[in-house]
This record gives C-alpha cells, structure tokens and sequence, in this order.
C-alpha cells in the first residue's frame, strides 16, 4: 500500500515565545516492510538552527532552534510512504515464551543485546505485581511466545475500554490496569508492561493507522490521529507488531514513524520554550492512499 502522511500541529500562544528548542519524531522510518519514498519538514517561522539526523534507536529524528519572536507555530511534515504487509508468522511454530530470554543470553550477540535492551523497564513501563499475574494468564509455562502474545492482545482489547480524554500522557500503567479504559498509547504501555514483567523483549511503536469514513460518507480531511502499538521479540520471525487498541497484527495500514522503549523515547514533538505564557494545540493527521487527493497536494517523489 502506498500512501500520502501529513501531520500538522499548530502551537497558539497567549504571550510571544523569545525562542524554543524542539526534538520531532515526525519523519516515517524505513524497515523490512516499509519505504520512505519522499519526505519533507515545512516549520513556521523557519528555524534559525535545524539538524536532521538519527537517534539512538535509528528513527529519524530533527532538532529545531527558533530565535524569532513568535506567538504561533506551525510545524507540518508530509511523507510518502509504502507498506507491505507482514509475512504470516505461525504463531504456534514459535519458541517457548520462557525459553526466549534464555536463548539472548546464550547467544550474546551484537543483534542479541539489542534485543534484549527492550526486555526491562522503562521511564512510563513499571509493571506491577497485579499486571504480571494478569499476564501470566496468557503465558503458561511452554506456550508458544507469539501464540501466547496474540492472546494477551485479544484478553487487553477485550477487558479494556477505548475512551478517549479518560488519560494523560503520564498516566501510570497500574492507574489504566485498575480503571479498565484507556487510549491507543495506554494499552500499549499496558501490553509491554505485561511482557517486560516476563522478561520477554517489547518495544513501543508510533505510527498511523488508515481509517475509513462510515459508508456513504467522504473522509474528512484532518480527522485521522497518531496511533501505537507494540513490537515483540520471536526469535523465529523477528519483531512482530501486535495492535492491542485493534486485536491485530500489525499490517499494511499501519504507518511507523519510530519506535523505542516507551512514549518518552518518541514522543512526536519535544522541547522547551521561553515565555508563551498559555497555549492551545491544534493537530491534523491525514493517512491517504496515493490514488486520491489530499489537501494541499502529496510529497513529489
């Protein structure tokens, strides 16, 4: 599938900013099953200082300085994008789940220890004792790591209720396991929370999903939304993408942009500012297939 990204934020301040320094994770990266036809960055007031690189985990990633005066900015990236759909993984020919730590350690590795960074705790994944029994569920003791993981993702979207504004960005994963409803971003701390607390490697994923207007209704320009998912290590298929808010494999409508231990690592917008005083967000995703029109027109390749 290939398909027309845009994000565009604009930041409204009720006092002028003097300057800002920001970290975007905002331009799609490129792996197995995705290309990165064209990309492009359009920032208003341009920046005085911009550098455009790699971060640790090889997403990309920009680094903005503004020194002009501003009371607005607005920050809008547009990528062309291609994504295949993953290979059907035989979830029951996959290791034993508590067999999977054990083989990194042995193997140590270059690819090995890179792995295995993703198997402890992060900044926004604690898990708690309650969210290790209610793991366990899905994962007895020889159960295929991916059979049990696909599991624990259809228990999550089962047990949990999407509601959106019911969390912040900082709720801790014990608040979204005693509440039962979360956000897209919750649910997928929840599930590496859940498989970190068995050693098992998981990362977080950002990215887009396609949506579909209702039928007989045109898609709304600006309605999509950023989405995430999680990532687990199978040693006989590699990374996996489970979707918890979705009960699904990640496939070819999902859009990565980066991904890292947790949020934090990959957070879309970063940074701090000098003055501004209050401020209001605007955000407006749009995931396109290339055939049709977007507002504003694609990326040219």
């Amino acid at each position: 599938m290939l398909y027309d990204v845009r994000h565009r934020t604009v930041y409204r301040y009720s006092q002028p900013v003097s300057i800002s320094h920001h970290v975007l994770h905002l331009m799609p990266r490129r792996s197995d099953r995705q290309s990165v036809r064209a990309a492009e960055l359009a920032v208003s007031p341009a920046p005085s200082l911009r550098t455009d690189t790699e971060d640790y985990f090889g997403n990309p990633v920009n680094y903005l300085t503004l020194q002009e005066q501003h009371d607005e900015l607005a920050i809008e990236a547009r990528a062309r994008v291609e994504v295949s759909p993953p290979p059907d993984p035989a979830p029951a020919g996959t290791l034993a789940w508590d067999e999977v730590f054990e083989r990194l350690e042995r193997t140590a590795t270059r690819e090995s220890l890179g792995v295995l960074q993703f198997a402890f705790d992060s900044p926004y994944v604690h898990p708690t004792a309650d969210v290790a029994v209610y793991a366990r569920e899905s994962f007895p003791p020889g159960r295929p790591v991916l059979e049990a993981a696909l599991d624990l993702t259809s228990r999550i979207f089962r047990d949990f209720r999407y509601e959106s504004g019911a969390t912040g960005v900082s709720t801790p994963i014990d608040e979204v396991f005693r509440s039962r409803r979360g956000v897209c971003q919750d649910f997928a701390h929840l599930e590496l929370g859940c498989l970190r607390s068995l050693a098992l490697p998981a990362r977080y994923v950002s990215g887009y999903l396609l949506t579909r207007p209702p039928p007989g209704q045109p898609k709304r320009i600006g309605a999509d939304a950023s989405h995430a998912w999680v990532s687990v290590w199978c040693p006989e298929a590699g990374w996996v993408d489970l979707d918890p808010t979705n009960d699904t494999i990640a496939g070819a409508e999902h859009v990565t942009l980066a991904w890292g231990r947790d949020y934090g690592d990959i957070s879309p917008i970063n940074g701090v500012i000098f003055g501004g005083g209050e401020h209001s967000i605007d955000v407006a995703v749009d995931v396109i297939p290339a055939d049709a029109a977007v507002d504003g027109g694609p990326v040219t390749e």
